[in-house]
């Protein structure tokens, strides 16, 4: 792995927990549980290999639609891991965001979120994104009704503009984008951020995608040439 190219920004699309469940004959909500495992120590390989940016999707706006008991369970979960997370996170510098219409959950939950951004928030070391009840889509309408509540008119809305009234306002694109369970869709995620981000699908099951994992995605990532809308020419001539 090249460490002078080492992307500064990570999203990744946790596919599979249920499937890894079903294929050990486990319930769905043991593959949850053993997601946040692999996420933990995603996070340290992530600070070990000087990453700065990690954005995971945790909770859809459509996830909603699951079964009862299933939102119940990552709800609790949900609130379990904040609590026993936040020594390791403080320990290890992390700084942790929750991103989305948090305002939809519980006052409960939403307080244990509120409460780990801010106790985090002056910490310097990787910026882990929890994106909980996101939309692209919806994130994008809350940009644009935040636009018009300001009063903005049509000549002081460019592209910079509408980055800085995204959920990720202030933090660089993904460069790579990480999905597992070898599904070939975006989902709703993150569609303004990633317009250039490099896409690397795995067949493995995200509890399964570890410390190892995420290294064969960064070391496919560097044999990528990013062109931002140039010929592999004009990249070549400027390096």
């Amino acid at each position: 792995m090249d460490s002078k190219n080492i992307p500064q920004h990570i999203a990744a699309i946790m596919d599979g927990n249920g499937r890894w469940a079903k294929e050990r004959g486990l319930p769905r909500l043991a593959g949850h549980r053993e997601g946040t495992e692999a996420l933990r120590e995603i996070l340290r390989a992530c600070a070990e290999f000087g990453i700065k940016y990690l954005t995971v999707y945790a909770f859809s706006t459509e996830n909603w639609q699951r079964p009862k008991e299933e939102v119940e369970f990552l709800m609790s979960l949900f609130a379990e891991k904040i609590e026993s997370e936040l020594e390791e996170l403080m320990a290890n510098q992390v700084k942790i965001n929750f991103l989305g219409r948090t305002q939809e959950f519980s006052a409960e939950l939403q307080q244990k979120m509120q409460g780990a951004a801010e106790k985090t928030k002056h910490n310097a070391g990787v910026v882990l994104n929890i994106m909980a009840n996101y939309g692209g889509r919806a994130e994008l309408v809350d940009a644009m009704q935040s636009m018009i509540k300001e009063q903005l008119t049509i000549n002081n809305v460019d592209e910079e503009t509408i980055g800085k009234h995204l959920y990720t306002k202030g933090m660089p694109d993904p460069d790579l984008l990480i999905r597992t369970a070898n599904e070939m869709r975006i989902s709703n995620f993150l569609l303004w951020q990633i317009a250039y981000a490099e896409i690397y699908v795995t067949p493995v099951l995200w509890p399964d995608f570890r410390r190892e994992q995420l290294k064969e995605a960064i070391e496919a990532y560097q044999q990528r040439l990013r062109k931002f809308g140039q010929t592999e020419e004009q990249i070549k001539h400027a390096a």
